[in-house]
C-alpha cells in the first residue's frame, strides 16, 4: 500500500499489460484485504482512491487460481466497496438497447448546436 500514482500505473503497464490511461479503474489490495486503492485516469491526470476498513475485509471477486487480472463492472465495484458479498448477488434479466454509433461531424469537432 506504499505505492502511489507512478508505482501503481507501472504495475498496470508492466505486470497487467494494460494501458493505465484507459477508461478502466484498477483495484489494488493489501494482503490482509482490509485496504484497497483504486487508480483511474480522468483524462487530465490520475485519481487515486484509498479506503481502509476499521473492521472486516474486502471480498475478492471470483477468479481462477492462474488469473492475476479479473474484470468486474461498476455495479460489482460499488457492492464490493459497500461490503456486500458478490457470491450471492444475482442479476435479473434486463433489456439492453443496442448502442448506435452516431457519425455527426458537429459532435466530433466539439461544436454544440445553438452555442
Amino acid at each position: 500500500m506504499r505505492k502511489s500514482f507512478d508505482g501503481l500505473s507501472g504495475i498496470v503497464q508492466n505486470e497487467m499489460r494494460t494501458d493505465p490511461l484507459s477508461a478502466a479503474i484498477f483495484i489494488f489490495w493489501n494482503r490482509r484485504r482490509n485496504q484497497l486503492k483504486l487508480l483511474h485516469w480522468e483524462g487530465d491526470g490520475f485519481a487515486l482512491y484509498h479506503k481502509r476498513l476499521e473492521k472486516g475485509t474486502f471480498e475478492l471477486p471470483m477468479a481462477d487460481e492462474e488469473q492475476s487480472v479479473v474484470s468486474i463492472d461498476a455495479d460489482q465495484l460499488l457492492l464490493l466497496l459497500r461490503g456486500i458479498s458478490l457470491r450471492y448477488i444475482r442479476k435479473r434479466k434486463r433489456y439492453q438497447h443496442a448502442r448506435k454509433v452516431v457519425h455527426n461531424p458537429a459532435v466530433q469537432s466539439g461544436a454544440v448546436p445553438g452555442f
